[in-house]
Formats: structure tokens, C-alpha cells, sequence
């Protein structure tokens, strides 16, 4: 797998998370709201429709979160602590061929890969040996450098919110064979009240053309997506949403434990016989 190819997959599961929520908060038809509280605090006076439209504000207000993702379909899986000036801290895994610790202030960003990311890059002992030699050591650079610049892509966060906010936008033909305006509208239902992570939740159903999607409402306090799942053909996706309005950290790398990030372009031109 090529570097420009393996940072473009990176985006993938946030990119699906996006849609996720999309399709579950912008359709335009409310359920009815329950008559008894039945575990579902004031969430109980309000249909699923306006569950959703209010976790959404709440996810578009948010400032900074935490973000974990992963898809049947994928070996990509995202955990990221991310803000709305672009900073994120966490990691992002791609199965069998490795993962990388990735770090971004501003335009700097530093990343750490692990043996199997080394060895998935180059081929036979210089993969082995630069996961040896590069063992704990960060890769430095800025997003003016387009493998890091895709990498960190994830660390988004107001994109990924613009894009959960922006319903879908009809094909240039101005008709999409999944909502053309002659479809009847899909209601949202609420779900029994259950646990995600220690957090009491409510979840809102939709389920249209064999896709089931649920959105997982906090139920105390403020009214924060905690989690989404879609499922279609077998396959699923999972969203995580936590730690709403907790600062990234502001660590980073000391000079010591780096190296340029011209080092994994150098070893990769030189595996490519550049």
C-alpha cells in the first residue's frame, strides 16, 4: 500500500461518522413524544425527532471531544481527542498494517509508528530496520508536508461538525434515488433507555431501505451524542463521542525523542528505487 493511499483511508471512518449523523438528524419527520417518563428523564416530553435535532446543536456547539471509530467494512479505527482550532491528540490504527500515535498543534504535527506500520511501508529488512532504529521515536513535521497533512486530516473537528450540521444535497440532476421528493418522510422512534459507558442514554431509531441507524442521547444533563451505529448488508459502523469540552493536551514531543519526517519519504523513495 502506497503512503498517499494508506493516508487517504485514514479519513474514511470519520467521513462515515459524518454521514451517520447526518442521516439520522436531518430527516423531516418526528416521531411522537412519549406520554410517561419511563426512565427518560425530560427527554420523555420531547419526540425523536427533537432528541436528535438537540444532540446535534450540542455536538455542533461542542468545543473539543473525543472521538473513536470503527467500521466492519475497514480495519481503520480512529480514537482521537480533537478541538475546534485543529489541535487532536490519540491514534489511528489500520489493522494488521500498523498504527501510528499522532499528535497536531497548529501546523506542527508529530506521529509515532509502530513496528507494523514500519514493516507494512518497506519491504523485507528495511522495514525491519527502521522499526528498530525509529523504535518510540515521533516523526516531525508540519501540514505543509502531504502525508502528514492527510493524516491529520481526522483532527478536524469543525469540519466534521459543518458536515454533521449540512443536510444532504440532492445529485446535480437535483433528484437522489435514496430521498427524492416524492418519498415519504422516514420517522424516528424512540428506542428503551439503556447504559453507554457508565452514561444513562436514549436511543433514536431510524430504519429505512434495510439500513438501521440509532443515535444514543445522554439522557441527564446536557443532551450530548454518545454513540452511533449504522448497520446495512451485514456490515456496521460504530461512533463514539465523549469527553465534550475537555481541552486537548498540550503536550508534545520533546527533541530528543524526534526525527524529520524526511525520514519515512527518504526510506520509502528508497524502497520504490527512486
Amino acid at each position: 500500500m502506497t503512503s498517499r493511499r494508506r493516508a487517504a483511508s485514514v479519513t474514511a471512518a470519520l467521513t462515515c461518522g459524518v454521514t451517520l449523523i447526518a442521516g439520522i438528524t436531518c430527516t423531516t419527520a418526528a416521531a411522537a413524544a412519549e406520554t410517561s417518563d419511563g426512565g427518560e428523564g425530560d427527554l420523555a416530553s420531547k419526540s425523536a425527532q427533537q432528541i436528535a435535532d438537540d444532540a446535534l446543536q450540542q455536538l455542533v456547539g461542542a468545543q473539543s471531544l473525543r472521538l473513536r471509530t470503527s467500521t466492519s467494512a475497514d480495519p481503520t479505527r480512529l480514537d482521537l481527542t480533537l478541538d475546534r482550532a485543529g489541535n487532536c491528540t490519540g491514534a489511528i490504527s489500520k489493522g494488521k498494517y500498523g498504527s501510528v500515535e499522532l499528535i497536531k498543534r497548529g501546523n506542527q504535527v508529530w506521529m509515532k509508528p509502530d513496528a507494523a506500520f514500519w514493516k507494512g511501508q518497506l519491504p523485507g529488512k528495511s522495514g525491519e530496520e527502521a522499526a528498530t532504529k525509529y523504535e518510540n521515536t515521533f516523526l516531525h513535521g508540519t501540514t505543509k508536508n502531504t502525508f502528514l497533512r492527510n493524516l491529520s486530516a481526522a483532527c478536524d473537528l469543525k469540519a466534521f461538525q459543518k458536515s454533521a450540521s449540512t443536510p444532504e444535497k440532492p445529485s446535480s440532476g437535483g433528484h437522489t434515488p435514496s430521498s427524492p421528493s416524492h418519498a415519504p418522510a422516514v420517522a424516528l422512534t424512540k428506542g428503551a433507555p439503556t447504559t453507554e459507558e457508565g452514561t444513562r442514554v436514549l436511543p433514536v431509531i431510524k430504519k429505512t431501505k434495510g439500513a438501521v441507524q440509532t443515535l444514543y442521547v445522554a439522557i441527564e444533563g446536557k443532551h450530548y451524542p454518545r454513540k452511533l451505529t449504522a448497520e446495512l448488508d451485514h456490515r456496521s459502523g460504530t461512533i463514539l463521542l465523549s469527553n465534550y469540552n475537555t481541552p486537548v493536551s498540550t503536550k508534545t514531543p520533546a527533541p530528543g525523542d524526534t526525527a524529520d519526517i524526511s525520514v519515512l519519504e527518504d526510506r520509502l523513495r528508497e524502497s520504490q528505487g527512486a
